[in-house]
């Protein structure tokens, strides 16, 4: 990565945590920080929209993307892929803006490995249950891809020594009022 002023804020946790809910309310309250829009593989649920939630591409495009080295990171999850393109990151901390990306366990560990200085964040549920029940309340997905991510959970609650916080997403208020107060530290951190 560039040598800019912004910093890269990742936030990850188990899918159905509710990291977007959480990045959401973030952006609504946070100054000159601002979101990398992944690229995905997978479909477009009711609601999204193409480069405000996700950029959907098709398989055969996102590997031309890898070939050519546009990702900061990107990882395979239940079948579909998910990428953070450099190009847009890059822009926003050139101009000395903050980003965060919202990425799967995978690719918090390419982006501390790549860029040292990032502020990694774990986002969890109050308990397992608590996540199967979200998971499965949401119905956005068949119940063999909740499964799959279910037990995707359980390894990704074992990782949580990578991150350099831990949040927990009981209260919602609550989870997002201690990730601002994370990035609002992060940012008065002497150098």
């Amino acid at each position: 990565m560039s040598n800019a002023k912004g910093k890269i804020f990742v936030i990850s946790g188990p899918s159905g945590v509710g990291k977007g809910t959480v990045v959401g309310q973030v952006l609504k309250n946070v100054d000159s920080i601002y979101l990398s829009v992944s690229v995905t593989t997978r479909q477009m649920r009711e609601g999204e929209k193409e480069g405000v939630n996700y950029f959907f591409k098709t398989k055969k495009k996102f590997q031309e993307m890898i070939n050519s080295d546009q990702f900061l990171e990107w990882a395979e999850f239940a079948g579909d892929f998910y990428g953070s393109p450099k190009f847009n990151i890059n822009n926003y901390l050139s101009c000395s803006k903050d980003v965060i990306l919202e990425i799967e366990i995978q690719g918090a560990k390419q982006v501390k490995e790549k860029c040292l200085d990032s502020v990694l964040i774990f986002l969890a549920p109050p308990s397992f249950e608590a996540l199967e029940e979200r998971l499965i309340k949401r119905q956005t997905e068949s119940i063999e891809k909740v499964k799959i991510r279910l037990k995707k959970a359980k390894q990704e609650m074992g990782e949580t020594k990578l991150f350099h916080y831990l949040v927990v997403n009981d209260d919602l208020k609550e989870a997002v009022d201690n990730v601002i107060g994370i990035i609002n530290a992060e940012r008065c951190k002497i150098k």
